[in-house]
């Protein structure tokens, strides 16, 4: 029986990469749990040419990331922890498996217990 040949990879694009987010929380937690900051950051996809970027972020309790600005749309999805995303005079509330949408203009994301977050930010262009 044949088989018909494998499609070519098309032009700029790469092959497909898996990663252990789970290996990457634990990871960034004890980074975080050694860094004088309380906090820690990988980008695991993206960077400053692409226009979607996923940053995993882990902040140990009561750590604060301060005033970040959505020049786009962005995510933040909770992998470990409890998180507090704040706009203005609302916020939000995450635990483990949560996805909150950030709105426009600026946030700050809360720790209110040691947490790891994948941060995505499809940039404006």
């Amino acid at each position: 029986m044949m088989h018909a040949p494998a499609p070519a990879t098309p032009p700029g694009v790469d092959l497909v990469q898996k990663l252990s987010l789970t290996a990457l929380v634990r990871q960034q937690l004890q980074l975080a749990e050694t860094a004088s900051s309380g906090r820690s950051a990988h980008t695991v996809h993206g960077g400053h040419e692409a226009a979607l970027r996923q940053t995993l972020v882990a902040l140990l309790a009561g750590q604060v990331m301060e005033d970040f600005v959505a020049n786009g749309e962005a995510t933040v999805h909770v992998l470990h922890g409890h998180v507090r995303l704040v706009s203005g005079a609302d916020s939000w509330d995450g635990l483990p498996g949560d996805l909150l949408i950030v709105p426009a203009g600026r946030a700050s994301l809360e720790a209110t217990g040691t947490s790891a977050v994948l941060l995505t930010v499809a940039l404006a262009r």
